[in-house]
């Protein structure tokens, strides 16, 4: 059995910081490490969560893969989405994205990393699949009581896997982003500091706050039914009540 090491907030922030100054990781694309470059992002998932984000991040100037087992359902959504968006199979996206956005229900992660973990290795890959067992069966309930983040890394070995956007609700992706003020705080995990720092800077181009919360096993703080889950809630107010 493998042992997770956990690390302190301000540990794993000290790493963030150094990765940043020190640039790109081996096999991360340069484009990717950029802060200006547009990313390639496919999006397993087209759903309403999937959908939603990806049409934010498509209005940022990135170039999205929405996918499904049937693409050709997906024509009103690309229309939507606009010219940096296309459908395909998820083995397309898998294949074209620096950056994957599994956006499936939760029951169904087995069978993609079963399918496509060897093609994500390496990649980073954004989960925000939340489990629940009226639908899911009892890995959902297996999942909650260990923690999204350690169960869903089990699916997809060798990624750099990062949790975020499960704690908010396609409505708000949709009516919320970019709002005046202060913006809606999207809670992040991860152990790869370069991941993590990519996915922050997703959440801004989607129009919200990134609110690192700490590495992956952290992530059930802001699980299904935790009292921070799709609230609607600030970044300050985020950070309050989860202690940061």
């Amino acid at each position: 059995m493998t042992t997770r090491t956990s690390l302190s907030r301000r540990t794993f922030t000290t790493l963030l910081l150094a990765t940043a100054a020190l640039g790109t990781l081996p096999g991360l694309r340069t484009r990717v490490a950029s802060a200006q470059e547009p990313l390639r992002i496919g999006i397993i998932g087209s759903g309403q969560i999937g959908g939603a984000v990806g049409k934010r991040w498509a209005e940022a100037g990135h170039q999205i893969l929405f996918s499904s087992r049937n693409p050709e359902e997906l024509a009103p959504l690309v229309a939507e989405a606009g010219t940096n968006t296309r459908a395909g199979t998820v083995a397309e996206a898998v294949a074209f994205g620096d950056v994957i956005l599994i956006a499936v229900p939760y029951g169904a992660l087995p069978q993609v990393g079963a399918d496509h973990a060897a093609g994500m290795r390496g990649k980073i890959v954004i989960d925000c699949a939340n489990p629940r067992a009226d639908r899911d069966g009892p890995m959902a309930d297996d999942a909650i009581a260990r923690g999204t983040g350690v169960a869903s890394a089990e699916y997809f070995p060798g990624t750099r896997l990062v949790r975020a956007f499960n704690a908010v609700s396609f409505t708000m992706v949709e009516n919320e982003h970019h709002r005046a003020g202060e913006r809606i705080g999207i809670p992040v995990a991860g152990d790869d500091a370069e991941a993590v720092a990519i996915t922050e800077r997703l959440v801004r181009d989607a129009g919200f706050d990134p609110v690192l919360v700490g590495p992956l096993d952290s992530a059930r703080r802001f699980d299904r039914g935790t009292e921070v889950y799709v609230r609607g809630m600030t970044a300050a107010q985020l950070r309050q009540a989860l202690g940061l």
